[in-house]
């Protein structure tokens, strides 16, 4: 069921996702980590068992975390809120250079209402309006880039990677204003949900553009990508 479910989701997303059809800045070589479904691009010539990866969603997949894991004996810094992964985390025995951290990201610190989805299958929640699951949000702590990295006593990230259920926009923005310059960020877009739409997705690639990244690889469906820092 849950793969039948991951599959029409992927057909939703490149459908949605054909009005956004932008092409890579580069040209690069570069190495895919995890599963069809939660896997993610990643340039490699210069990651290694002392690179910063900051792993922002992590639901019921952690196939990308893992691979880094495997292949570089890493650390990764994990991110979610959710009851459902959190539980999910805590039912395997991952490594303990898999981290993981029970609050969000967003573009300030505090609490936040996460809305549930409306298929109780799935477990992605989001800060963004869902007016059909309102009723049975559930209230989560948030944090800024820059507190996290302040409390977890990191000066540079090398990877960071997004799947925050449309956090993203605002998260991009806050980026943007401060001096913080992940050297690969890999986020995706949540163009399909009610409210946000393409034109909110082309003006964050814009803006990571504006800062010095360069786009390297585009999902599919156009909603996964991958970005480094032009100065890297």
């Amino acid at each position: 069921m849950k793969n039948k479910v991951q599959r029409i989701k992927k057909l939703v997303k490149a459908a949605i996702g054909k009005e956004l059809l932008i092409k890579p800045d580069i040209i690069c070589t570069k190495e895919r980590f995890g599963s069809e479904y939660g896997g993610w691009d990643v340039i490699t010539m210069s990651i290694n068992i002392h690179s910063i990866v900051y792993s922002f969603g992590v639901g019921e997949d952690a196939s990308f975390d893992t691979a880094l894991i495997d292949k570089f004996n890493l650390t990764i810094h994990a991110f979610d809120p959710t009851p459902k992964s959190i539980e999910w985390v805590k039912r395997r025995a991952f490594s303990n250079r898999f981290v993981m951290h029970e609050y969000g990201i967003a573009a300030f610190d505090g609490d936040v209402s996460f809305n549930p989805p409306e298929n109780p299958d799935q477990v992605s929640y989001t800060l963004l309006d869902r007016p059909s699951t309102k009723a049975k949000a559930i209230i989560v702590p948030v944090k800024r880039l820059s507190t996290i990295m302040k409390e977890l006593e990191h000066d540079q990230i090398d990877i960071l990677k997004m799947d925050v259920e449309g956090a993203e926009y605002d998260v991009i923005q806050d980026i943007s204003k401060s001096s913080i310059r992940p050297r690969q960020i890999l986020v995706e877009f949540h163009h399909r949900f009610p409210g946000v739409g393409i034109k909110r997705s082309k003006e964050s690639i814009a803006k990571l553009r504006s800062i010095g990244y360069k786009l390297f690889s585009v999902s599919a469906t156009n909603e996964e990508f991958c970005f480094i820092c032009n100065s890297s």
